[in-house]
């Protein structure tokens, strides 16, 4: 056999080459890894170059490295095939590994299969490119198992290259490792092939083709220039992601920063700020001995806007709150929305009669008509005012003491201003006693139903009753809705409250109907978060078939602002209740702008007349004439006429002379708890003081 000798630094810087085609190779996956469309096909054509290339860069510098005793010589044409050959293996492994976001075995496998069978083309037809003769002799032992090694090692590469696209921050030295393995599996392959030729000692080498003095230098400087590009360039991209993630991250910190502390309506600070604010405020305060303002401020008849318009039209007129406050502050005022209709002002450096003007200026500034598109708006602001350090030297004690100089203004005639004196707070202590006493009054049954009866117009015959809610408090007594209604409607505590008088209205039925008072009715007031209420038509179902009650047995009553904040929904919301068996009313009518036109598609079963026509009322007057209109088409319409709030005989004479289905009021009967209905009888009541009837759910 020929005489073959190795040249030991060119065995080196095979193997470096290897190395750093591999780690290159793994680098540029991961940008595959973290890259969308032309970016991840670049990478990917990128790594998949740099890892063929370095491939048979080491293929080639090993050949190289076989010295013989002749000048050794190599075919161009078959080189340069070997090159591609191994480009394009690689590329097309790494398309079918690193590029998704899991690795299933069929696709580790099929990547393993073309790249090992790309470094075996690549390998042989490099060794075929040296132009020898005779050609070398093949032991088919070595062969095979550089094959073998081939395929194992092109699947370590692969997997090595998927597991470590991304990682944390011990990655680099992982990747390491990984290039290290992968370059000795390669060499192994390569150098197991060589192993495999046998030269006869009667070889010579062709006088064309390619000769290898500097050979070696040259394609080792060029592929590691390639190499080393690619593995920069790589860098870059990592630290120009990084830095568009880290810009990403701060937007995203600000934008949560945003919504934390601001409100997503008006874009005013909320109640955190508030908060950071007040306390950082106060440490200033505290330092200098300077003092400033609280003042919280809360809109008078903003309910009434959401309950007639509908809360978008509500919405639009926060916004526009605050945007004429905003107009009247200095840049150092802090503006707060809390929430609902309620707002907060810090102003630094207020004394008592600056803040006392500003209040005044504010309130003045939102009295005015707010024009929105088609809307005419009207409501004013009720504001509580107080300084620190007289009112309070903590953040708690200063708000809680503007809420009371607030309340104390809505407490007086709203449309205006307080500044806080010590005896406000004690009311406002008994309104939150009192709101926190309400969240455990249905647990602790002091809730209580008491019946007004509802007669034909006639006076004698009872048709049934209408439930109104009491609260029978253990320390306050007896309270009724205007109490605590108010409050519960803020909090949503209406919608449990309502669901309780359904509930217990419809008990007591059940047992006067087994009385043999079949023919009676009972009648309940729901609140508007109540009508609104996705589960109200299962509530009522399950209701009834819990009770056997028949059909009609159950009237809802909604006032006649609820009816018309949506009359689509209203009117699709009425047709379900009546399908459910369950008969609606409309209370309030005629106090707001709907007239019976509006009404006429509602499928509502009765209406009920507000008090203030009834107390109005004179023979052959105006609003006798404008009654009667309403009656005759109420009875066009098939509505039943209802007046509530009859005190006198003579309202009971006229009313039943007008035609009205049926009357309620203190004159025939005054709200009774349900164990004294049979006991009192319910006689027409001849002498009884007029007094105002409380609603279930309606103050």
């Amino acid at each position: 056999m020929l005489p073959v000798t190795w040249d030991s630094v060119l065995i080196c810087v095979s193997l470096i080459v290897a190395f750093i085609a591999s780690f290159t190779a793994l680098d540029t996956a991961g940008r595959v890894a973290v890259s969308r469309g032309w970016s991840a096909r670049f990478w990917l054509l990128a790594g998949g170059t740099a890892m063929g290339i370095g491939i048979w860069a080491m293929h080639f510098i090993g050949m190289l490295a076989m010295m013989m005793p002749m000048t050794m010589r190599y075919d161009p044409g078959l080189t340069v095939i070997s090159l591609l050959v191994a480009i394009l293996a690689s590329i097309l492994a790494f398309g079918q590994t690193v590029g998704g976001p899991q690795l299933t075995h069929n696709r580790l496998l099929r990547g393993s299969l073309i790249l090992g069978a790309g470094v075996v083309i690549m390998h042989y037809l490099g060794m075929n490119a040296l132009l020898i003769d005779p050609p070398p002799q093949w032991r088919i032992g070595l062969v095979a198992l550089s094959v073998v090694i081939a395929f194992v090692a092109s699947g370590v590469a692969l997997w090595l290259a998927f597991h470590l696209r991304q990682g944390d921050h011990s990655l680099l030295l992982m990747r390491g490792l990984a290039s290290l393995v992968m370059g000795i599996a390669i060499a192994g392959m390569h150098y197991v092939g060589m192993a495999a030729a046998q030269f006869s000692p009667s070889s010579a080498m062709r006088s064309q083709g390619v000769s290898n003095p500097g050979l070696a230098v040259w394609v080792t400087l060029v592929t590691l220039t390639i190499l080393g590009i690619t593995l920069l360039c790589s860098m870059l991209d990592a630290q120009l992601r990084a830095v568009r993630l880290a810009a990403r991250l701060n937007r995203a910190n600000q934008e949560l920063r945003q919504l934390a502390l601001h409100d997503n309506l008006t874009t005013l600070p909320n109640r955190v700020m508030l908060e950071q604010q007040l306390d950082l405020t106060i440490k200033q305060a505290t330092l200098t001995d300077s003092r400033f303002a609280v003042m919280y401020m809360d809109l008078d008849g903003f309910k009434a806007v959401n309950d007639t318009w509908g809360h978008h039209v509500g919405d639009r007129l926060l916004v526009a709150v605050a945007q004429r406050l905003r107009s009247q502050l200095s840049d150092s005022m802090l503006l707060v929305r809390l929430g609902g209709d309620e707002f907060v002002l810090l102003a630094e450096g207020c004394d008592a009669s600056a803040a006392s003007q500003l209040a005044q200026k504010l309130v003045r500034i939102i009295d005015g008509v707010f024009e929105l598109d088609r809307y005419t708006l009207h409501v004013s602001l009720s504001a509580g005012i107080a300084i620190f350090p007289l009112h309070g030297r903590d953040r708690q004690a200063l708000l809680f003491n503007a809420d009371a100089a607030m309340y104390h203004t809505k407490n007086s005639g709203r449309n205006g201003w307080s500044l806080f004196e010590p005896a406000m707070s004690a009311a406002t202590q008994h309104q939150l006693e009192l709101a926190n006493d309400l969240w455990e009054a249905i647990e602790r049954q002091q809730m209580r139903l008491f019946y007004q009866p509802k007669f034909r117009s006639g006076g004698t015959l009872l048709m049934g009753f209408e439930a109104l809610l009491r609260w029978q408090h253990p320390v306050r007594g007896l309270l009724t809705p205007e109490l605590f209604l108010p409050r519960a409607e803020k909090t949503g505590q209406i919608v449990a409250l309502g669901n309780w008088v359904i509930e217990e209205a419809c008990r007591q039925l059940k047992i006067w109907h087994n009385q043999g008072h079949t023919e009676w009715t009972v009648s309940v007031n729901l609140s508007a978060l109540q009508f609104h209420q996705r589960d109200l038509l299962t509530t009522l179902t399950q209701v009834l078939a819990r009770h056997q009650l028949p059909g009609g047995a159950l009237m809802l009553e909604i006032t006649e602002a609820i009816a018309m904040r949506d009359p689509g929904f209203s009117q699709q919301r009425i047709r379900e209740l009546q399908q459910a068996g369950v008969s609606v009313a409309i209370d309030n009518f005629g106090i707001g702008y709907a007239n019976l036109l509006h009404l006429k598609d509602l499928d509502a079963s009765e209406l009920k007349i507000d008090r203030s026509f009834i107390n109005c009322l004179r023979p052959g007057s105006e609003d006798a004439t404008v009654v009667s209109a309403m009656l005759t088409l109420a009875q066009s319409l098939n509505l039943r006429m209802v007046a509530e709030g009859v005190e006198t005989e003579e309202q009971q004479r006229l009313l039943t002379g007008l035609g009205f289905d049926a009357l309620q009021g203190y004159l025939l009967g005054k709200p009774t708890p349900a164990d004294r209905v049979e006991a009192s009888g319910f006689y027409p009541l001849r002498h009884v003081a007029a007094s105002p009837r409380l609603s279930g759910l309606t103050p």
